[in-house]
């Protein structure tokens, strides 16, 4: 199969991805009701209950755990699909080195899952601490950001040493800066960012999940004109079974990611944007990601040193749910803006 048919074979794998996850699901939200993987109510049994737990412990029951499908359904099928395209004479064409950009893909991908997973579980069945502004459920902060930096130091590292990237370009300026082994740290922060964002955005029904594809359909158009199989295939199944989870995952909500989709799924996004030489477009495109996590720093840094919030709530969509807006008004109104960000993103790769 030649270069032009790559296209066709990319989106049969988002159709097939998406039928073989819309069967599946079902069965795996009701497994994780027997297994109790569900939401705890996270409001203190005495005194003051927060504004956040107001919001949003009615969602307490609603299965956790949407990443674990995603995340093994998407690597079985890969490890199925991809050798079985290469014998069938599919074009495979990789920007680097072939085994490597798996390795960098799949590392992030299952790595910050696993580190999800085990906050997921220790925010279920663990017993809570108390923190600064009540009970703290899951890995503490710190804890969790440490592993975080571990983890996007080695990818940063093997995108580095292993993949030779070390350039940045800057549209407009129509520059290229050589980073050098700083490129490191630079990916590294690239990565903890785009995962800790992705999670913080991960607060109402079907907001991450969506941003989430409208940035990939973005991706894939980019891929495609880079002509990087691996990658384009990926993305593909890896929408077609964020499409059958978002038909669960909008409000009213029957299936939740937890923090084993949300962190592997941000860090992901952030390594497929770094395999592409498209920074600056992933800053744009994830706009509402960075504006989530912006507004959480501003509202902990004001917290640490003013001893008071900034915002009346944060992040960002908590906002405006405060403020009487419908959650799905919200969502609604995210996708769109997420859509001209990524169309404006999108342009900027091209220039």
């Amino acid at each position: 199969m030649n270069t032009p048919n790559l296209m066709p074979l990319a989106l049969g794998l988002v159709i097939f991805s998406f039928l073989i996850s819309s069967v599946l699901i079902v069965p795996f939200i009701n497994l994780l009701y027997k297994l109790k993987f569900t939401r705890r109510k996270e409001a203190p049994k005495h005194g003051k209950i927060p504004l956040f737990d107001r919001m949003h412990d009615k969602k307490a029951g609603t299965p956790v755990g949407g990443g674990v499908l995603i995340i093994a359904l998407v690597c079985v099928l890969f490890a199925i699909l991809f050798p079985l395209a290469s014998y069938l004479g599919v074009y495979i064409k990789a920007a680097y080195n072939l085994k490597w950009e798996l390795i960098v893909i799949f590392f992030t991908f299952i790595s910050f899952g696993l580190l999800g997973l085990s906050d997921d579980s220790m925010k279920l069945f663990a017993k809570p601490t108390k923190g600064i502004l009540g009970l703290w459920f899951g890995l503490r902060r710190r804890q969790k950001f440490i592993l975080q930096w571990i983890l996007a130091f080695i990818i940063g590292y093997f995108i580095y040493n292993n993949l030779g990237i070390h350039i940045v370009h800057i549209p407009f300026l129509g520059r290229v800066i050589d980073l050098g082994v700083w490129y490191v740290p630079l990916s590294a922060f690239v990565i903890v960012s785009f995962s800790n964002a992705y999670n913080i955005t991960d607060g109402l029904d079907g907001l991450a999940t969506g941003l989430l594809l409208i940035c990939l359909a973005a991706f894939s158009v980019i891929v495609a004109s880079n002509i990087d199989t691996p990658i384009s295939l990926f993305i593909s199944l890896w929408m077609g079974a964020l499409i059958a989870f978002l038909y669960f995952n909008i409000w009213p909500a029957r299936i939740f990611m937890g923090d084993t989709g949300a962190l592997s799924f941000g860090a992901t996004l952030a390594v497929i944007g770094l395999l592409t030489g498209s920074i600056i477009a992933l800053v744009v495109m994830g706009g509402i990601f960075i504006l989530e996590v912006a507004s959480s720093g501003i509202q902990m840094l004001s917290w640490k040193f003013r001893n008071k919030p900034f915002f009346k709530i944060a992040p960002a969509h908590n906002i405006f749910l405060a403020k009487g807006w419908e959650e799905p008004k919200i969502v609604m109104r995210a996708w769109l803006l997420g859509i001209m960000l990524s169309v404006f993103g999108l342009w900027l790769s091209t220039i």
